[in-house]
């Protein structure tokens, strides 16, 4: 088995904090999560996740006019910057001081930094031969509270600066004549945000009481005259105490107008302006948003999207996308306001995802959460496509059926609901007949039976899914049922519980207790190996032991207390490894085999995932899901930077709800269920192994963590030996011996190169070859076609090749199922996502010929009945001029005749 797996992306989590910005072409929105960053592109229908993290989480971001860099800077105020281009860190820098916002010139040349009461500019990377990218070009004081809002001018000469001391300062960053620094007053709260108009110094300042101030200037933007060389020496000879603060622009307010309208009980959060098309955006607390048309003030369009606070609001560049993020539901919108229909709508779970499972091809993901809801994401794209919420509580087990139409759930609800994936709604709800809250569900594989553990009545619940008549009621259990797991092999139906005991059922054997595995600690996971032999049981003394599934005896075991590491929290006095009292809390509490089974995944309340070898029963890899120390339970260590002569900072209660410390309420783990702010514990709740073999996914506190295997950094050989070489394989290939160099190819494992002999071999050769192949190359071929399905543009040239490959050797791959699965499963998810797309351009060529007949057959029409028309009016013409002749002829005509 392969493990180069890297971090791919988040789901499950598409927002937290900070502000949200739309890259300069306008398709893709860039989001903070947490320590993160994630882009959602709007024209692709796809997210990513940037595989950069910062120290701590992200409150502000910022990119450059052409999109090549980006600025974001962290709570602790230390300022990145990130090529968009290499995916990287290209700088750092300290700010010392809390940021709120961060600005680049409309030119590119300059950005601007809130921090603190002053405004810093600095000279842009790339812009000037300086290696060090963040160069300080000038600070500029003066408010006395702290600045909220940076806006620049069109031609990034002079900017204007919000503050919370409720001023607006216009300041000019080149030395001009007529303008240094103006004060712009009148307000009656702090400033939410300051925009000039375009190519304008009009200022707009909005209030966090919902009023809009304009103010008009009595110079043009093309007005600002800068000095020249004689008189910039001119003033440098001056003295240097000269005030320079008298500037000639002068600024009087226009108009004053309130936004509120009937958000009246509810303060201003977020505002946007867009200068070309005049358009303002101004979000509220109570989830309303409001759309005008400035200067005259005209209301476009009012918006409810939520009972939660909108934190930040962006425009794209043409002025017709509307972006929205809510922090306190994780819910990022965007708005297309003039068809008034959504772009894009994702919300992650507003509390943590704790449980996650595949479907059957791989294609989808589902998750349950904290907050009731049961998701389904496209592993491909990352968006969230269906939602279902039925659950009252929270959700604690997910499967999918093997045929991958239904998803079954159980939750504290006491319910087990099963889901239609096909028409996504709600088709079956199974209770028990006392009262009970489930902890586990299982399926077996021909998705006929569903159980269910609980946690009250320490019994197993077996329903029938045709009807959903309880079946029997499996006792026995003297605790709370922890895990339950059906066997590929024979349906045996294991079930672990917190009474030191592992049960193995046959439950179609009329529910009798085969047999019962006694172990020395609490069961907290347990999982079956694909192929139902084997199974993996882990308790709460951090043990893992391996046991054969017919036999019932133990076949192996893996300590990893020392693997999982000591976290430890911030109001812990002593650290995990030195105190005893933390011995059972570091422990494993999922776990899950791997496609082919060999090794197994195993993670628990602790940053680290790790991978441990069946037959070795040693850690292979350990994974390390985050580094972000916004998070509780990072550190191993006392850090006495955080000590004081009374304890830990962290001990202290400073009674602040958002920026402060503050301790937790006793036995709260999950969301805040206090007005206090509390930090939340890293922690890993599931783990969950792709059926192709190619991907596992991790449920955090961050969200859904997915790692795929990076193909490009592994070198696999196969049978290598001296005179396999890539010259011998395209020798052979140019001399007319396509097996040869197919098996060479293959042997030598480098997809470049099977991809260049497979390209150029004749189609109609295809079947003698593939005729012709051993089962090792078979099964390697036919793991390739399925990898290239996945992004190759040659799909009709790859299904050729299948359709031999499948129809020689398919007796024989049904006798090796277990060996192809995966690949198998990989052939399936690719095909099946291929046919998805063709069927939908299918679908709109088929729309867009008939709308193209539709219209030519009008147009056709239209012409007829022109030249109708033209018939029609040609004869009325000859009528009319009928009817002009004189109503008597004259005598001299030749026939004589009497008209009237």
């Amino acid at each position: 088995m392969k493990f180069a797996f890297q971090f791919n992306n988040l789901l499950g989590s598409v927002y937290r904090k900070g502000n949200i910005t739309f890259t300069p072409d306008g398709n893709t929105v860039i989001s903070p999560v947490g320590n993160r960053i994630s882009a959602f592109d709007l024209k692709n229908n796809k997210s990513q996740t940037l595989p950069v993290e910062t120290k701590v989480n992200i409150v502000c971001t910022a990119l450059s006019p052409d999109g090549r860099l980006a600025i974001v800077v962290t709570e602790e105020g230390e300022g990145h910057l990130i090529s968009l281009v290499s995916n990287s860190i290209l700088g750092t820098h300290h700010f010392h001081h809390t940021v709120s916002q961060v600005k680049f010139a409309p030119d590119g040349s300059k950005f601007a930094v809130t921090r603190d009461t002053v405004v810093q500019v600095f000279n842009a990377p790339g812009k000037t031969r300086e290696f060090n990218p963040f160069v300080l070009h000038r600070t500029y004081p003066g408010h006395v509270d702290e600045t909220t809002s940076i806006d620049w001018t069109s031609d990034s000469r002079v900017l204007c600066t919000g503050s919370r001391d409720r001023r607006t300062r216009v300041i000019a960053v080149e030395k001009l004549k007529n303008l240094s620094v103006y004060d712009l007053g009148g307000l009656r709260d702090s400033v939410v945000g300051s925009f000039f108009d375009y190519n304008s110094l009009d200022v707009y300042c909005v209030a966090r009481d919902g009023y809009v101030f304009v103010w008009q200037s009595d110079t043009e933007l093309n007005g600002l005259k800068p000095y020249d060389e004689q008189e910039r020496e001119a003033e440098s000879e001056e003295e240097e105490g000269e005030d320079t603060s008298n500037a000639t622009t002068k600024k009087r307010k226009e108009k004053e107008n309130d936004v509120r309208k009937d958000s009246e009980f509810s303060e201003l959060t977020a505002a946007a302006f867009h200068k070309s098309t005049h358009l303002l955006v101004a979000a509220f607390s109570d989830g309303t948003f409001y759309l005008h048309e400035m200067p005259d003030f005209n209301m476009i369009h009012s918006l409810s999207i939520s009972d939660q606070r909108v934190d930040s609001v962006a425009i794209n560049n043409t002025g017709d996308w509307i972006g929205l993020a809510c922090g306190g539901l994780g819910q990022l919108l965007v708005w297309e306001w003039q068809s008034q229909s959504y772009v894009l709508k994702q919300q992650g779970h507003s509390n943590d995802t704790t449980c996650v499972t595949y479907s059957p091809d791989g294609h989808n993901i589902v998750t349950g959460g904290g907050d009731g809801k049961v998701k389904v994401w496209n592993s491909f794209s990352g968006f969230c496509f269906v939602t279902f919420p039925e659950h009252s509580a929270e959700i604690t087990g997910v499967k999918v059926t093997q045929n991958g139409k239904s998803v079954v759930s159980s939750s504290l609800d006491g319910t087990v609901r099963a889901f239609d994936l096909t028409r996504y709604r709600n088709y079956k709800t199974l209770t028990s007949p006392k009262p009970d809250q489930f902890s586990s569900v299982a399926v077996d594989g021909a998705g006929e039976i569903v159980c269910a553990g609980g946690t009250s009545e320490f019994m197993i619940y077996v329903w029938t899914m045709k009807t959903g008549r309880l079946l029997q009621t499996l006792a026995g259990h003297q605790a709370p049922i922890s895990s339950l797991d059906f066997s590929a092999l024979d349906g045996t139906l294991a079930s672990g519980s917190w009474d030191k005991t592992v049960k193995l059922w046959g439950i179609y054997e009329h529910g009798g207790v085969r047999e019962t595995i006694q172990l020395n600690s609490d069961v907290l996971a347990l999982s079956f190996r694909p192929d139902g032999r084997e199974f993996a049981v882990a308790t709460l003394n951090a043990h893992i032991t391996f046991w054969d599934t017919s036999s019932a005896q133990q076949k192996g075991a893996v300590e990893g207390r020392h693997d999982l590491g000591y976290p430890r929290k911030d109001t812990d006095k002593v650290s995990g490894k030195t105190s005893d009292a933390f011995v059972f809390l570091i422990t494993f509490e999922t776990l899950c085999y791997s496609a082919d089974g060999t090794c197994v995944l195993a993670a628990g309340k602790s940053k680290n995932v790790c991978i441990y070898s069946v037959l070795d029963q040693m850690l292979v890899k350990k994974f390390t899901i985050s580094c972000n120390h916004s998070l509780d339970g990072m550190e191993e260590f006392l850090d006495k930077r955080k000590m004081t002569a009374w304890g830990s900072m962290a001990l202290v209660d400073t009674g602040q709800s958002e920026d402060g410390t503050a301790i937790a309420l006793p036995g709260v783990k999950r969301g805040d269920h206090s007005s206090r702010f509390w930090r939340p514990e890293v922690r890993v709740y599931s783990l969950q192994f792709s059926p192709t073999g190619k991907s596992w996914v991790a449920c955090t506190t961050e969200g859904l963590l997915l790692y795929s295997l990076d193909q490009g950094l592994v070198f696999d050989p196969f049978l290598l030996e001296l005179d396999v070489t890539p010259a011998s394989v395209r020798a052979a290939r140019d001399r007319g011996d396509h097996s040869d160099a197919l098996m060479l190819a293959f042997r030598l494992n480098e997809q470049a190169l099977i991809q260049e002999v497979l390209e150029s071999i004749p189609v109609n050769s295809g079947a003698m070859i593939v005729e012709s192949l051993s089962d090792v190359y078979v099964d390697k071929l036919l793991a390739f076609i399925g990898h290239m399905l996945e992004g190759t543009a040659h799909v009709e040239f790859y299904l050729l090749w299948l359709m031999p490959l499948l129809t020689s050797h398919g007796p024989r791959l049904k006798q090796r199922s277990q060996q192809v699965m995966t690949s198998l499963r990989t052939l399936q998810r690719n095909i099946s996502r291929k046919y998805d797309e063709l069927r939908k351009i299918a679908d709109h060529n088929k729309y867009t010929s008939e709308y193209l007949l539709a219209l030519s057959q009008l147009k056709r029409k239209k012409r007829l009945k022109e030249e109708d028309d033209e018939v029609r009016n040609s004869e009325e013409e000859e009528d009319s001029s009928e009817e002009e002749l004189p109503w008597k002829m004259d005598d001299s005509s030749e026939d004589g005749m009497d008209l009237t």
